[in-house]
C-alpha cells in the first residue's frame, strides 16, 4: 500500500505543478501561459466523455491497435524464431528486413495509400509495420542466446526438432519475446496516432489533431492523455501477462513489495557448514568427476 500509496502522490504532484505553473502565467523560458490549466483539461475531458464522438474514437483507435499488434507479435515471433534457427532463411529474409527495419513506419503512409484500398487497412498495416521489428529482432537475439545443452539434452531422450521447438525454443526465448511485445505495443501507439491524424477519418489521433486545427487546446491535451493512459494500460496488460506466462524464472533482481531487514533487528547468522572429512571430500570430488 505504501508503493501505491508513492505512486498516488507522484502523479497528484505533477498535476499540481502543472497546475501552478500555467495558473500563475510563468514565462520564464517555457511559455506555460500558452498551456491550458488542469482545470481546463479536465472541464473538456468531462464534455468529450458525456458525448458518443469520444468512445467512437476509443473504438477505432483500440480496434486498429489490437490488430495490427496482434499481427505484428504471431508475425514477428515465427519470423525471428526462423530467422534464428534457419541459415538459409537468414539469407534470404535478413537483407531485405535489415533494409526495412530503419526505415519509420509513419513514412509508410503513402504506400499504405497506394496499396490498400481502405484507409483503415492501411492504418492496420502501419500499426503492424510499427511493432513487427521490435518483436523481430528481440525474438532473434533471444533464441540464440538459448544455451545449447538444453537441445542437446532433448536431443539424447530422442526429441525431434518440433518437440525441440516446443519445449526448449518457445519458452527458453519467452522472456525476450514478451521484451519485444513490451517495445512493440508503444510503437504501436504512436504510430497509430500519426496514422490517423494523416488518413484517418475516426480515432483518438484524428480527432486530437482536429482540435489542434481549430485551436482548441484543451481537446488536444484531452487527445494526449488518453493516448497516454491508453499505452500505459496495454503495456501494462502485456507485461503482466508475461509475468504469468514466465512464472518459472526466477526473481532474484527485484522482488515487488519486498523489504530489506530493519537495522534494529539483529540477523541470525547462518550455521556454520561442519568441517569436511578428507575421505568424503575426495569421494565427492570423484562423483563430481563423474557426472561431467
Amino acid at each position: 500500500m505504501r508503493r501505491y500509496a508513492l505512486r498516488v502522490v507522484s502523479l497528484a504532484a505533477a498535476l499540481g505543478l502543472w497546475q501552478a505553473l500555467t495558473s500563475w502565467n510563468i514565462d520564464l523560458w517555457l511559455r506555460f501561459s500558452q498551456f491550458p490549466t488542469v482545470t481546463d483539461v479536465a472541464r473538456t475531458f468531462t464534455d468529450r466523455v458525456s458525448g458518443p464522438d469520444y468512445w467512437t474514437d476509443l473504438t477505432d483507435s483500440l480496434t486498429r491497435i489490437l490488430t495490427g499488434f496482434l499481427l505484428a507479435a504471431v508475425l514477428g515471433v515465427a519470423t525471428g524464431v526462423l530467422i534464428a534457427r534457419s541459415r538459409l532463411a537468414e539469407d534470404l529474409l535478413g537483407p531485405v528486413l535489415e533494409v526495412i527495419r530503419p526505415i519509420p513506419a509513419i513514412a509508410l503512409v503513402p504506400v499504405a495509400i497506394l496499396l490498400f484500398p481502405s484507409n483503415e487497412q492501411g492504418i492496420v498495416f502501419i500499426t503492424c509495420t510499427a511493432a513487427f521489428f521490435p518483436v523481430l529482432v528481440s525474438t532473434r537475439h533471444a533464441v540464440r542466446a538459448l544455451t545449447p545443452v538444453w537441445e542437446e539434452a532433448v536431443r539424447t531422450m530422442g526429441g525431434g526438432r518440433w518437440r525441440i521447438l516446443g519445449s526448449v525454443v518457445l519458452p527458453g526465448a519467452l522472456p525476450g519475446v514478451f521484451g519485444g511485445l513490451s517495445v512493440g505495443i508503444g510503437v504501436s501507439w504512436i504510430c497509430v496516432i500519426s496514422a490517423e491524424m494523416i488518413s484517418g477519418q475516426y480515432g483518438v489521433g484524428y480527432r486530437t489533431w482536429q482540435d489542434y486545427t481549430v485551436v482548441d487546446y484543451p481537446g488536444v491535451f484531452v487527445g494526449m492523455v488518453t493516448i497516454g493512459v491508453l499505452g500505459w494500460l496495454t503495456s501494462t496488460a502485456v507485461e503482466l501477462l508475461g509475468r504469468r506466462l514466465t512464472r518459472w524464472l526466477p526473481r532474484t533482481a527485484y522482488v515487488p513489495g519486498a523489504r530489506p531487514p530493519r537495522p534494529d533487528r539483529p540477523v541470525t547468522p547462518a550455521p556454520a557448514a561442519p568441517a569436511a572429512v578428507p575421505g568424503r571430500a575426495r569421494s565427492e570430488e570423484a562423483r563430481d568427476e563423474h557426472l561431467v
